[in-house]
């Protein structure tokens, strides 16, 4: 597992760890525990040197650097882009990202040490790009005010995006350092239907959950900012299903809406793939035609629920946010009855 931090001594397991010599002999590698409030969650927690990520600047990203006090999440998004990410500690992009939840225990107190180096610009820096800082483990590390205060007391701009609702208890944090510092929420929630929700993103707060937490952070005195994201072919792209989200975004007080289709790197496609055959095994064949050429939808289906995103949202009163058309416009639109054959 390329861990790339210090070593800490193995001092023995306690009461509800694990003993695993092989681990124990990594870097970084400080102890693995199972706790039962996590079925089926195994926690390594880790000693980092380093938090803060540089992104590269040809990303085309709205921000400089990252922070990731988490590798894989018990969310378990079928589709989650950054499955692949887990191979990298020799876990697997399918179940062990799910279930082997890395934890840098130590990631607030690194990032105030790096944010106080004189070398600092105070450049940007997001969250959850990767994976959920509030998934449900944060409800145990509580890394997350530790992390939010380093950045706030080093005037430091932030952006967060997230499906955990736990982020409704640090709004306190939140609303302070948007007096100080710009701060941006995001909340993603792609669908509505509450039972294709449960076997999409078996591990993620309701979709309910989350709208109410669009509300609590729009009554913080805060900008909250939704990805609906992502939109997937034939099952969340219908006219009911959007103009129904967006219609319960708008009352919500989402201050922004981005739409984009479903994007399926390797690692993450091989797991979706294995989903819809036995979810929606009639699906199947459309979904390779629109991902033939690779991890992007076709360019005709993007062209054309960019198109329809951009209709529904002016009928709801809703900002569009920056991504919610495609970076690769086609040259014309697209019937409906044409992309059934896809």
């Amino acid at each position: 597992m390329r861990w790339d931090a210090q070593k800490i001594a193995d001092e023995g397991a306690g009461p509800g760890e694990l003993e695993l010599p092989g681990l124990s002999r990594m870097p970084g590698w400080l102890r693995t525990v199972r706790r039962p409030e996590f079925a089926g969650v195994v926690f390594h927690e880790v000693m980092a040197k380093r938090v803060l990520n540089r992104v590269p600047p040809t990303s085309g990203m709205p921000f400089e650097w990252t922070i990731n006090p988490y590798r894989g999440c018990s969310h378990a998004c079928t589709y989650c882009f950054a499955r692949k990410s887990h191979t990298y500690l020799d876990f697997d992009s399918g179940r062990d990202f799910d279930s082997q939840v890395v934890v840098k225990v130590n990631a607030a107190e690194v990032v105030g040490r790096e944010l106080a180096a004189p070398r600092w610009a105070r450049a940007s820096v997001a969250m959850g790009t990767n994976t959920d800082p509030y998934q449900r483990a944060e409800g145990r590390y509580r890394l997350m005010p530790g992390i939010i205060g380093a950045l706030t007391g080093a005037r430091t701009p932030f952006s967060i995006l997230t499906k955990g609702t736990l982020l409704a208890r640090d709004l306190p944090l939140l609303s302070e350092a948007a007096g100080r510092v710009q701060v941006w929420i995001g909340v993603s929630l792609a669908l509505l239907d509450p039972e294709l929700q449960e076997r999409l993103e078996p591990g993620t707060p309701a979709p309910a959950a989350r709208l109410n937490l669009v509300r609590r952070v729009r009554e913080a005195g805060l900008d909250c900012s939704v990805m609906v994201a992502p939109v997937l072919p034939y099952l969340t792209d219908s006219d009911d299903a959007l103009n129904g989200l967006f219609a319960e975004l708008a009352a919500a007080g989402a201050t922004k809406v981005s739409a984009w289709p479903l994007h399926l790197r390797p690692g993450s496609r091989e797991w979706f793939f294995d989903w819809l055959r036995r979810e929606h095994p009639e699906l199947v064949v459309r979904y390779e035609r629109l991902y033939a050429r690779g991890s992007t939808v076709d360019r005709r289906y993007a062209g054309w629920l960019a198109e329809r995103v951009g209709g529904l949202l002016p009928r709801h009163r809703l900002a569009p946010g920056s991504q919610t058309r495609p970076v690769t416009r086609p040259d014309e639109s697209v019937p409906a009855e044409q992309l059934a054959l896809l």
